[in-house]
């Protein structure tokens, strides 16, 4: 049973929007992929801007936090923006942004090192307007939730492997491992600038009858999300660093990570519990890779810890999309990737936890966390999902 609920903001809808088809999502969908990429092409290039440039460990480390700094304000800034606006426009003026960031980041390896971080900062800012607008649009486009996750993965997945490579092997390599991503931009956005607007305003919402659908989403997706990036980043920051590997190594598991939750991410997940579990052993393989010393063991424990990742993702994007208020589903969905965002910081917390514990027992003890919030985490009902006026 549902009840209408309407408010002062609601208007009568168009009355036809685009039509959903899933060639208009995979067009417009390589944005997500450039907004992946970008993230990864610095991560992999750290160990080389210690070595090639003479940064300090301080400052590398400051400049890879600075795109949470700008991530973070720029989902929640552009998933209303485009609530109000439009999806499109938002999108694609992130997408310029996130060019104009490599650029920057390619001067900086020219010598002008102070471009780095406002090249940086750029970039979260960009990743963030573009996650935020980006999935909204993407989603309405061709009515997959599951298909801006997709191509996100796709570009963490290469992004950093082709920087890393690039890096060792080419000249002027602080600056040739950013031209791909300035090539994949330009042509991104050529695709995406033919899609239409989708952003439509319902004459009515309806919620099911005892509960608010902004409760269910704080207690379905919100406490799940911060494990969709703790698993990666435990993957290619915390397992790298604490094996002390190479360049080629870290590249490689920045690829491994990804590119399983790629794998998974095709999957539809209507609990949280197979993602949540899934974290849950690739921590405690973490555990003993970090244990044992082994990079044999290590990219085993990357790979399901990816397919963790992968999981968790299609979970939160899904969930997100069946619970959201259609006319605010960029908003909601800036929430959802600002709280996955908040485990990127989980690399930071382990290297402070394990001043007092070693890295091995930490990553035991994050393995009996995931379990734990796995069996903690509230089922999914089977309730009606919000739904849209006439389109």
């Amino acid at each position: 049973m549902t009840r209408p609920v309407t408010s002062a903001s609601t208007a009568p809808a168009p009355a036809s929007g685009p039509t959903r088809t899933p060639a208009r999502g995979g067009r417009a969908a390589w944005i997500m992929l450039a907004s992946g990429w970008s993230a990864n092409q610095f991560s992999a290039l750290l160990g080389a801007y210690r070595g090639n440039l003479g940064l300090t460990e301080s400052t590398v480390t400051g400049l890879f936090a600075v795109y949470v700094v700008g991530l973070i304000p720029a989902l929640l800034v552009a998933g209303p923006m485009a609530d109000r606006r439009g999806r499109r426009s938002v999108a694609l003026a992130a997408l310029a942004l996130n060019v104009l960031s490599t650029l920057l980041l390619m001067a900086g390896g020219l010598g002008a090192t102070w471009l780095l971080l406002p090249g940086r900062f750029l970039t979260g800012v960009s990743a963030g307007a573009l996650l935020a607008a980006g999935s909204a649009w993407i989603k309405e486009l061709s009515g997959s939730p599951r298909r801006s996750g997709l191509f996100v993965s796709a570009g963490f997945a290469t992004g950093g492997l082709g920087a890393a490579l690039i890096a060792e092997w080419a000249p002027w390599p602080m600056v040739t491992a950013y031209v791909p991503h300035v090539v994949l931009g330009v042509v991104a956005g050529l695709m995406a600038v033919r899609e239409p607007e989708t952003r439509t305003v319902p004459a009515a919402v309806t919620v099911p009858v005892g509960g608010h659908p902004s409760r269910a989403f704080r207690r379905e997706v919100l406490t799940v999300a911060p494990w969709i990036f703790a698993a990666p980043t435990i993957g290619f920051v915390t397992l790298p660093g604490s094996l002390h590997a190479g360049l080629i190594f870290t590249g490689v598991a920045t690829a491994v990570v990804p590119g399983a939750g790629l794998l998974t991410a095709r999957r539809a997940v209507a609990s949280p519990v197979p993602g949540l579990l899934t974290v849950a052993v690739g921590a405690a393989m973490a555990a003993g890779a970090a244990g044992a010393g082994s990079a044999v063991l290590a990219l085993p424990a990357a790979a399901v810890l990816g397919a963790g990742y992968g999981l968790t993702l299609t979970y939160g994007l899904t969930r997100t999309v069946a619970l959201a208020p259609p006319h605010q589903l960029a908003g909601w969905t800036a929430r959802f990737w600002t709280a996955a965002y908040v485990g990127m910081f989980t690399p930071y917390v382990i290297t402070l936890t394990s001043r007092v514990a070693p890295v091995p027992a930490v990553l035991a003890g994050v393995a009996a966390l995931a379990a734990l919030t796995a069996w903690r985490t509230p089922r999914v009902s089977a309730g009606p999902r919000p739904t849209p006026g006439p389109r």
